[in-house]
């Protein structure tokens, strides 16, 4: 009887982290390049409460007695589809089309993103520098941050293929700057950490970042300017989970009410 208590419980536990999960993934339906959540589980050990076993006549029954003690949280990962490319008036607005990250600089650390919201801040030397929104720098393929002329205004054109970076000279012409935005590849982009603010770190599950440009057999992502990424999270689809979710929460406090009564039923017995 207790061990139905302690499952059931486990379930209602691991059920509340599924609805915390669906009820973040709604939270940020609206989060440039956000990539949706899901929960997944596993059993907990099984007691064995008859084994395999052969009579005195040689006779063999073939299967043991288990029963489960319960669930818990395997992991929470995410889903990496592409979400939806949203036009956007801002030339330093990049989407990537494929597996890449965009490699950014927060102080000594190297964090990467799928987030392509960027826009222009001036350093020291009076430079124009490539950051995100909350001011770390997007790193070219040499890990150094992007600079241009303090003077360039929308002039500002990246290769969607290679994404060497391009300015606008006086007569209209382009000039290269010699500067490319870096892509990364992960082997298992599942294992990245995330960290928030839409960032994330290698970790070893995911192995070290994979320079697009440079590792052969990596099929290269695109950038497309004017473009965003939006969240891949299917309303619907999270809608439909999080009713599962709660029904599976309600059986789960219902395993426990009905385990209780039969507790109280047991105590209340008379000689």
């Amino acid at each position: 009887m207790v061990r139905s208590l302690w499952s059931a419980a486990s379930g209602m536990k691991g059920q509340q982290t599924q609805v915390d999960t669906i009820a973040n993934n709604l939270a940020n339906v609206n989060t440039t390049a956000y990539k949706s959540q899901n929960t997944q589980f596993k059993t907990l050990l099984y007691q064995t409460l008859e084994s395999t076993s052969t009579n005195g006549e040689g006779e063999t029954k073939p299967t043991s007695a288990q029963v489960g003690l319960g669930t818990r949280v395997a992991s929470i990962n995410a889903n990496f589809t592409q979400g939806n490319q949203m036009a956007n008036d801002s030339v330093t607005a990049m989407f990537i089309s494929g597996a890449g990250f965009f490699a950014v600089q927060d102080g000594d650390e190297v964090h990467y993103t799928r987030n392509g919201n960027f826009g222009w801040a001036l350093n020291n030397a009076d430079e124009k520098v490539l950051t995100t929104a909350e001011g770390y720098q997007v790193l070219d393929q040499a890990g150094q941050p992007i600079k241009v002329p303090k003077t360039v205004e929308k002039g500002f054109a990246v290769n969607p293929e290679t994404g060497v970076i391009s300015i606008q000279n006086a007569d209209g012409t382009y000039t290269e700057t010699g500067q490319s935005i870096a892509l990364y590849q992960f082997t298992n982009r599942v294992g990245l950490e995330k960290i928030g603010e839409n960032l994330y770190d290698e970790s070893d599950a995911s192995g070290e970042p994979m320079g697009e440009w440079n590792t052969q057999g990596v099929i290269r992502s695109a950038i497309y300017q004017n473009y965003l990424e939006g969240s891949n999270v299917n309303v619907a689809d999270e809608m439909v989970n999080l009713i599962i979710a709660q029904r599976a929460y309600e059986m789960n406090s219902k395993a426990i009410t009905t385990s209780d009564t039969m507790l109280e039923q047991a105590n209340n017995l008379k000689r």
